[in-house]
């Protein structure tokens, strides 16, 4: 089993073959430093070798999931040195780490699953955007807020237009507007809205329970393809398909999830766990 990265702006809870992964600056309603960047990069790290869980939990703590970026920072950039001839502006590389994060969090083999309660501003939005689920509650706060600071939204932009489509994104990001949770589930930003905090966690659980129900290898292999729909030719991407299905069919999950089925019992990898 490989040790989880310590953190301090980071809870990492591993239950099994989840990980739950919480944004924990409640004081500032979770925003996006320099530090929390850089520690979600290394659970990420420890996510793209850890070949024993199969899903992620990520939320914020304190009632928020995550207000954006750190706008004290924005003020320490201000007097940052301009850069070198011939050099990108060091202002660009930082802002660009939060797009790798977010590219290869996006990439990750797990199932992630993005729980969602109060703020989800900026950055917090893009992170809801790389969720394979997506829940939140019915009076979460979601907006593109970058541009009325003045600001572009640079590196969630891309993600924010592939989850609702390039026309809902322009509306989100040109106008700035503030919506609830109702119409993020309208716009398919996400996929389940909660009224209340019951049916919240009551929810999450249902979720994590149908992940659970799911051949770990077999989820691996059908989001590997899934991703791969986004730009791989459709001839290519059934030939790549059809030798996954023969793999799944010949491998030890096949064999044992088609004949737990013709059995009527549970899968030998269901623990009958929430």
């Amino acid at each position: 089993m490989t040790e989880l990265p310590a953190c301090n702006s980071l809870l990492l809870h591993r239950e099994g073959a989840r990980l739950h992964v919480t944004l924990n600056r409640p004081e500032t309603k979770n925003a996006l430093t320099g530090e929390v960047v850089q520690e979600l990069l290394a659970a990420v790290a420890f996510l793209e070798r850890a070949e024993d869980i199969g899903t992620v939990v990520l939320r914020g703590a304190g009632g928020s999931f995550c207000a954006g970026g750190d706008i004290k920072g924005f003020m320490a950039q201000f007097n940052a040195p301009s850069p070198i001839a011939g050099e990108r502006d060091p202002v660009a590389v930082q802002n660009r780490r939060f797009g790798s994060f977010l590219e290869r969090f996006d990439g990750l083999p797990q199932t992630v699953v993005v729980a969602i309660e109060g703020a989800a501003f900026g950055g917090g939005l893009g992170l809801a955007c790389i969720g394979d689920v997506v829940l939140c509650c019915a009076d979460a706060r979601f907006a593109m807020s970058e541009t009325g600071l003045g600001v572009v939204p640079a590196q969630i932009a891309p993600f924010v237009a592939r989850r609702v489509g390039v026309a809902q994104a322009r509306r989100l990001a040109l106008t700035g507007m503030r919506f609830d949770g109702r119409e993020a589930g309208r716009i398919g930003l996400v996929h389940h809205v909660c009224e209340g905090e019951d049916a919240f966690e009551a929810t999450l659980s249902k979720i994590l329970a149908d992940i659970g129900r799911c051949a770990p290898g077999a989820n691996v292999a059908t989001k590997r393809l899934l991703l791969a729909s986004r730009s791989m030719p459709l001839a290519e991407l059934l030939d790549q398909a059809a030798d996954a299905f023969a793999a799944a069919l010949r491998g030890a999950e096949g064999r044992e999830g088609v004949t737990a089925f013709l059995e009527k019992r549970p899968a030998s990898w269901v623990d009958g766990k929430p």
